[in-house]
């Protein structure tokens, strides 16, 4: 028998309502921001991934050449994909962008809980403007996305990588080492890892200070609140040679955030966070969600540089964040597991009744016409279309998860008259065989 690929899922009708449901309030949230929808191939070009993160990303993704003996490969993730559609279609029109996307993404990975082969990102990206507001703008419908969703006991975790670059510039560190990576993406992912023996060592390879380890090990260990800030401010003072600047644009961000979208449940100021990626530029953030364990992150994002590569430097830098769809619908089950609540998405159940039309010893071309006047109407009916018997056919309705059931017999058909039952408690409503009359039934 023929199974689904390893690392894939398949989705029936009821996990399905729940997904459209998310997908839904996500795209409206987007909308009410100032975002626009767009869509981009499920397979590119394997060098718009390999330019992006280095030829060793081929491992992970499913790579393949075509018949054209062109090198592609399914699209591990969304933001180049969007870049490259800005370059090529899109360069030209009015900036800033403000563009949302959601689609299926591809990584050969092992996968875990939240984790697959075949997973699915919604994102957003705002193109032509930089600066504390455009990251505030963004970090601020990251959180009105989750707030509207009921994600509940999530943390925003936020920083800057400017504070840490300038910090480490201020006191010298620059050139080249002898492993080859320059010495301040070094001292990022010492301070990253909270590696401080690495960091001195670095520093006495580079003739700098190992008197700065000490700071910058205290600046590693202010992880509170927005009061970290000043507490951040008032040890890099003491610095010389050190800006500032990047600390009081997060420090404006993090205060248009206030004004923009209501207070998460927990925020978290980390100023020596790396995300591990080359490109970023300024502020960085995460979502983290204690029910899915480990790390439990559901979202990441911040400003970068990657439209230089499409010859688009004048745009950078970009911001914007992936949502993790998977992992937040995940979280969202977990919560309302622990409560008690059937309902995980707000609106997945908000839908118009079904009503089942159930023909009995009649043509159904004799209700056809019926149907198709309640369908335009709104109304989500369905045909009972095997023959069933009366007992069979209320049961099959009961079953589909109708709200009303209406059989149609020959005396009913005759003298334009028949009984809606209401499946609920077994009421039944007597109605005349016409859109209007139906409709009144569903009210009373």
């Amino acid at each position: 028998m023929v199974q689904r690929p390893r690392g894939t899922r398949d989705f029936g009708p009821t996990e399905m309502k729940r997904r459209l449901a998310f997908e839904s309030l996500l795209e409206e949230q987007a909308r009410r921001h100032g975002f626009s929808r767009v869509q981009t191939p499920i397979f590119e070009s394997l060098d718009l991934f390999t330019a992006k993160s280095g030829p060793g990303v081929v491992s992970q993704l499913y790579a393949f050449q075509d018949k054209g003996e062109r090198d592609l490969t399914l699209r591990p993730e969304l933001t180049a994909p969007v870049m490259r559609m800005v370059a090529e279609e899109l360069r030209n029109e009015t900036k800033p962008l403000r563009l949302s996307y959601y689609g299926q993404c591809f990584r050969y990975e092992e996968f875990k809980k939240g984790r697959y082969r075949e997973f699915y990102q919604y994102g957003v990206e705002l193109i032509g403007a930089t600066g504390p507001l455009v990251e505030a703008e963004v970090i601020a419908l990251a959180i009105n996305m989750l707030t509207e969703a009921g994600l509940k006991n999530w943390e925003l975790r936020i920083g800057h990588v400017g504070v840490l670059k300038q910090v480490l510039t201020g006191i010298g560190l620059n050139g080249t080492s002898e492993s080859g990576e320059p010495p301040l993406a070094s001292a990022m992912r010492f301070l990253d890892k909270a590696d401080f023996d690495g960091l001195k060592a670095l520093f006495e390879t580079q003739s700098i200070s190992t008197d700065f380890v000490a700071p910058l090990k205290q600046l590693s260990e202010l992880k509170g609140g927005q009061e970290t800030i000043a507490s951040a401010r008032e040890l890099l003072s003491t610095m010389d040679g050190v800006s500032l600047e990047a600390l009081d644009d997060l420090e404006s961000t993090i205060n248009s955030i206030g004004q923009l979208a209501p207070s998460p449940p927990s925020l978290s100021v980390n100023l020596t966070v790396a995300r591990g990626l080359d490109y970023y530029t300024g502020t960085v953030f995460e979502v983290h969600v204690p029910e899915l364990g480990g790390e439990g992150q559901v979202l990441g994002g911040g400003s970068y540089k990657l439209l230089h590569l499409f010859g688009l430097a004048d745009l950078d830098p970009c911001c914007g964040f992936g949502l993790g769809f998977d992992r937040v619908l995940l979280a969202l089950e977990a919560q309302a597991a622990a409560e008690g609540r059937s309902e995980v998405v707000p609106g997945e159940d908000d839908e118009t009744p079904l009503l089942a039309i159930i023909p009995f010893n009649i043509e159904v071309s004799e209700v056809l016409d019926l149907v198709r006047e309640l369908r335009e109407s709104g109304i989500r009916v369905e045909i009972e279309l095997r023959s069933r018997k009366i007992g069979k056919a209320m049961g099959w309705a009961d079953s589909i998860g109708a709200s009303y059931a209406l059989v149609v017999g020959p005396r009913d058909f005759e003298q334009g008259q028949a009984t809606v039952k209401r499946l609920a408690d077994g009421e039944q409503l007597p109605v005349a065989l016409n859109t209007e009359s139906i409709l009144s039934a569903f009210n009373a």
